[in-house]
């Protein structure tokens, strides 16, 4: 959890100064492919290490913060689309196997067998009710029998494990209902926007550049946390950020809000030492 901020303060650092040393050249693809394989040896060490670890979610965050941090770099969309649709068909085609050649593919060792059973209870959540897909099956019922409103503050009736980390929104749906998961989502939705705003405002690029891999890194943890309680993504242990119960993750992702709080205090403290200059 807390090599993912300094990642992205390493990736930030790399990309501003890859961009000052280049920029009296002309921009060409042959640049931009320099810059994402530069990237690129500095990931491929850290999703090794979480390969061995047999920790996909986390994997699949470095990939988003990677990609975040480069889409925002203006490499052209002639290198992106290729590898968009590279990533997509090479993603259809495991999701192929695993659901019908699922022996090959063990055999590969891509994959282990739980991935396979998640990938199982994904696509069929109440085939198995008793078995792998017990928990994404609890999930569920437990968000629709919230309804509009809720059925209150504390009143949890379908039990559902690992509800109080990585499926503590199966909680909200069932005590806040609908509306209680609409506040929540405008919550975090106020709180992106506020960094993005960031952005804008202190129009500093090792700034924008760092507040683009937080936002990004948050961003994917309340999509896939979110997906997988409700059943439109599988399930790959990522926690609801400032909501599961504390831990590493908790603490990471304070420390990337508070280094965007810093660069807007250091910013603005800057704007206001400026005008007073200017008044003198």
């Amino acid at each position: 959890e807390f090599m993912k901020i300094s990642y992205i303060l390493m990736l930030s650092r790399l990309v501003v100064h890859f961009l000052q040393q280049h920029k009296q050249d002309e921009r060409t693809l042959t640049l931009d492919f320099f810059l994402i394989l530069k990237l690129g040896l500095y990931t491929v060490p850290v999703l090794v290490l979480l390969t061995l670890q047999s920790d996909l979610g986390t994997a699949l965050v470095f990939v988003a913060i990677y990609g975040g941090i480069i889409l925002l770099s203006g490499v052209s969309w002639k290198i992106l689309l290729p590898i968009t649709l590279f990533v997509t068909i090479v993603g259809g085609v495991l999701i192929y196997l695993a659901a019908f050649q699922r022996e090959f593919l063990l055999s590969t060792g891509l994959v282990r067998p739980y991935q396979i059973a998640r990938i199982d209870s994904w696509f069929r959540p109440f085939d198995d009710t008793r078995g792998d897909a017990y928990q994404l099956a609890q999930s569920i019922k437990a968000i629709g029998s919230g309804q509009l409103s809720g059925k209150g503050f504390g009143v949890s009736q379908v039990p559902v494990p690992v509800r109080e980390s990585d499926f503590i929104f199966t909680t909200i749906g069932e005590n806040f209902g609908f509306i209680g998961a609409g506040v929540l989502l405008f919550v975090y939705f106020m709180l992106i926007y506020q960094m993005v705003q960031t952005c804008f405002e202190t129009k500093n690029e090792f700034y924008t550049y760092i507040a683009t891999g937080v936002i990004t890194m948050i961003m994917f943890h309340i999509l896939e946390n979110i997906g997988m309680n409700i059943g439109l993504l599988p399930i790959t242990g990522i926690p609801l950020p400032f909501v599961s119960q504390g831990g590493s993750a908790l603490l990471g992702n304070m420390i990337g809000i508070g280094l965007i709080l810093s660069m807007r205090y250091h910013h603005r403290s800057y704007m206001f030492s400026s005008q007073n200059d200017s008044e003198f």
